[in-house]
């Protein structure tokens, strides 16, 4: 299966042209880099180290259509939707590690994926995805005795926040416990701020240095906490999953998925 990876200049971009590489099953198809980049033309491999591809650096996918069959998005919001509509207007598979989305911008990609198959998933990292279960089975078992908080670390450049990781886990966390997150989340907290409520899901965020991601959920109560964490380290993590659910989209029919369905996670 051949893959194109847009903003293949990028942190993400360049270790994502490595995952493909390293994997069995895909090959690089095509790299897409920002118009007027002084990168367009030059072999995508030669800045990830992984030696000469063949696959020369292009300005849009219009300029590469006929030479991928699934595309890698790890972008903006605003982006990502016009690639998806591209995709679904091409007959393209997609695969989305974008965060930031609004509902809105949900909606609209789902729209796209009525005539495209998409996984999209706040974080692609298949251990970030057992945690998500793990959280699932937790709030359900422990229920409203024990309070929530959700802390996030990320590296300076990050825009988003809190992270679309720690905004999932919580979304899994209040669905649990018969919560909406709209209306119990508390974003930080300053000043007096009064006693906790019960049913208030928190979070806190960290953006520091270059911290590839680190989560934390916390339950608490009277004599006891419980932290479920997961750390990255390595930003393969989140590549090699998109490379599993590029390779997991094959033959699928037009619609949107997540990693719990690549991960067969789903109850």
């Amino acid at each position: 299966m051949r893959v194109a990876i847009i903003g293949a200049a990028g942190r993400m971009g360049k270790v994502l042209i490595e995952a493909v590489d390293g994997t069995e099953g895909l090959e690089l198809g095509a790299a897409i880099v920002e118009p007027g980049s002084s990168l367009i033309g030059a072999d995508a491999g030669e800045m990830t180290g992984i030696g000469k591809t063949g696959v020369k650096m292009a300005a849009s996918l219009d300029d590469v259509k006929d030479d991928f069959d699934v595309l890698v998005d790890f972008t903006f919001p605003d982006l990502t939707l016009e690639n998806a509509k591209f995709c679904s207007a091409n007959g393209k598979m997609l695969v989305i590690g974008t965060t930031g989305m609004t509902d809105a911008e949900k909606e609209q990609l789902a729209l796209a994926a009525e005539n495209a198959p998409v996984v999209f998933a706040p974080n692609m990292s298949v251990g970030v995805n057992v945690v998500l279960n793990l959280l699932r089975t937790a709030a359900a078992t422990l229920g409203d005795d024990y309070d929530v908080e959700i802390i996030e670390a990320h590296h300076r450049h990050k825009k988003d926040a809190p992270s679309g990781t720690a905004l999932r886990m919580g979304e899994v966390v209040a669905d649990a416990l018969g919560r909406d997150l709209k209306e119990c989340a508390v974003y930080g907290r300053e000043g007096f701020t009064g006693e906790r409520t019960r049913k208030e899901i928190g979070f806190e965020t960290i953006r520091a240095g270059d911290v590839v991601g680190d989560h934390t959920v916390l339950f608490a109560t009277e004599g006891e906490r419980i932290e479920i964490t997961h750390k990255a380290s390595s930003r393969m993590t989140f590549a090699k999953g998109a490379m599993r659910a590029a390779l997991w989209l094959e033959g699928k029919a037009a619609g949107l998925y997540d990693m719990q369905d690549v991960l067969s996670l789903k109850n």
